[in-house]
């Protein structure tokens, strides 16, 4: 596809920046609380803002929005030996995985009144996938919710948005040792939705996280995956896919903190744009502290343009404080449709508009296949298939 484009590099209709940045340690050492009034009120020149649309987040990130009973409606269906809880923000077990670290994620928790806390026992190995359902229901909204996985436990959770709200949300998941949870975060929101949250996962001893955020929907998606480690051999992978349309703004901001050692990470997101003024954001920080020796990484972006009119920025951040690492290295690439593999596509008999769909679907085929659950993977690729034909239609 575009893998020899290297980063910084801009072809007609995509943007790709890899300019200067701020120091990641500078970046994480600013305010983290639980506080709204720790963090001043964003103008877009901050370097974490700075390619954010503020007028489209409707108040969210100035305290203007205010929740109003007609947000969203959660549901959760668990299997057996699952606890699932709402309770209310006194709770002693929220805010385990970390502080807010931005003024949204601050007013998301300063707001919300009812938590939903998913606890799934230690020595548990789930057969079924747990479903978490947020519809939105036309109004605002500000949420929070925590995924606790016992140690030497397995388990896979879904979590679907579908609906219309304006929404801000904390995501926590908290790893017992030597478990292993999957969380597939599914944004498959109306067009005039907006939804920004920070996802926190905190990683135990010889512990495994698997993320794969799948964004589709949406007027304004921000998203604000975080991985620290609670002790040494935790693994995280970071797998995301988004198609963004006419007029879209997501933005997906990464940090994996590498401050303990013998941890390794590994970061894949993969992006589709199409239309007028559809515009992908993609920030992947990794840090590796003094103290992580024996840490292994790897961050890859790659974006696919198809039509003029679409903005990409993909800015790839590597900090290495030690040289006692097993390995680091990051990656970008933005470019359109590969002419060779679309020729001898069609010079095999198959009509441009199916090439085109085979192409897509074999850029994304890797990482939907991490999701592992066949009935939604099979909703995902028919969802990809029906954005490229309203494209050409």
């Amino acid at each position: 596809m575009a893998d020899n484009i290297p980063a910084g590099s801009t072809t007609d209709g995509a943007i790709q920046v890899g300019g200067p940045q701020q120091p990641i340690d500078a970046r994480v050492s600013a305010p983290a609380s639980y506080d709204v009034a720790d963090f001043p009120v964003p103008h877009g020149r901050e370097e974490e803002w700075r390619f954010t649309p503020l007028e489209r987040l409707r108040g969210l990130h100035d305290g203007t929005a205010v929740a109003d009973g007609a947000g969203v409606k959660v549901e959760v269906s668990a299997p057996e030996g699952v606890t699932v809880e709402t309770v209310g923000r006194d709770d002693s077990r929220l805010g385990k995985a970390g502080k807010p670290v931005d003024r949204v994620a601050a007013q998301a928790f300063s707001s919300f009144e009812k938590a939903t806390v998913v606890s799934i026992p230690k020595d548990t190995q789930l057969t079924e996938p747990v479903r978490v359902s947020v519809h939105g229901e036309g109004g605002v909204a500000y949420a929070h919710a925590l995924v606790e996985i016992g140690a030497f436990s397995e388990a896979i959770v879904v979590i679907d948005h579908t609906g219309d709200a304006t929404m801000a949300a904390n995501v926590e998941y908290v790893l017992g040792d030597g478990a292993k949870l999957t969380v597939v975060s599914v944004q498959d929101w109306d067009d005039t939705a907006v939804h920004a949250a920070q996802q926190t996962a905190l990683v135990g001893r010889d512990a495994s996280f698997k993320s794969v955020i799948v964004t589709f929907g949406g007027d304004l998606v921000r998203l604000h995956p975080r991985v620290v480690y609670g002790a040494p051999g935790g693994e995280a992978e970071l797998f995301g896919l988004y198609f963004t349309d006419n007029g879209q703004h997501q933005e997906h901001r990464l940090f994996v903190d590498h401050d303990t050692p013998h941890c390794r990470s590994n970061v894949v997101f993969k992006g589709a744009l199409q239309g007028k003024d559809a515009h992908a954001v993609w920030i992947g920080d990794v840090l590796i502290r003094a103290a992580a020796e024996g840490t292994d990484t790897y961050e890859l972006n790659r974006n696919l343009v198809l039509t003029d009119g679409a903005r990409v920025d993909s800015v790839p951040n590597l900090e290495i404080e030690t040289g006692e690492i097993v390995g680091a290295g990051h990656a970008s690439a933005t470019g359109r449709f590969d002419d060779e593999q679309l020729f001898y596509l069609m010079a095999r008999g198959i009509p441009a508009d199916e090439a085109r769909r085979l192409v897509v679907r074999g850029f994304f085929a890797e990482l939907v296949q991490q999701i592992g659950i066949p009935e939604l993977e099979e909703r995902l690729i028919a969802k990809i298939e029906a954005e490229l034909k309203a494209s050409v239609g």
